[in-house]
């Protein structure tokens, strides 16, 4: 973690990194932590200039939410081998998870306030989790016969 922002939410804002081997562990809350998490899928920050902006906004996330959801950031070594198991098609991207599922995913920058309104409702017992991604369907049908799959 190089850059400046980045560090800070390891030095200054105590969010930890994790990666595929310890990212389990984090997401099963001890006795007494929040069952809910978020993730920050950071990118590369020398090609994508929200990096920087999220970087800044998810410790005030934290803050907002005190109590109620704990922070990490994914190790760029791993964010490419854990982005399909949490629906991340973009960086930087802020994943949402109540236990070992994702909620949402948050790509790139909101409005504070979206942010506020949309994890305010994640963090509802009855928050649905998000869909798994599937492959797309198509069907083809051919006149006269069948359709194909």
């Amino acid at each position: 973690m190089p850059f400046p922002q980045l560090q800070a939410l390891s030095e200054i804002h105590g969010v930890v990194s994790i990666d595929e081997t310890s990212i389990d562990a984090f997401l099963e809350s001890a006795h007494g932590e929040a069952a809910h998490a978020i993730l920050f899928f950071a990118g590369d920050p020398a090609q994508r200039s929200e990096t920087h902006d999220v970087a800044i906004i998810l410790p005030q996330l934290v803050e907002a939410f005190a109590g109620r959801l704990r922070a990490a950031i994914i190790a760029r070594a791993a964010e490419e081998a854990l982005k399909s198991r949490f629906n991340v098609c973009v960086f930087p991207s802020l994943v949402v998870t109540r236990g070992r599922e994702p909620l949402a995913v948050l790509p790139k920058v909101y409005d504070w306030s979206d942010y506020l309104a949309r994890i305010e409702t994640l963090l509802r017992p009855d928050a649905p989790l998000l869909a798994a991604a599937s492959e797309p369907r198509v069907q083809f049908t051919f006149s006269g016969r069948e359709a194909v799959e």
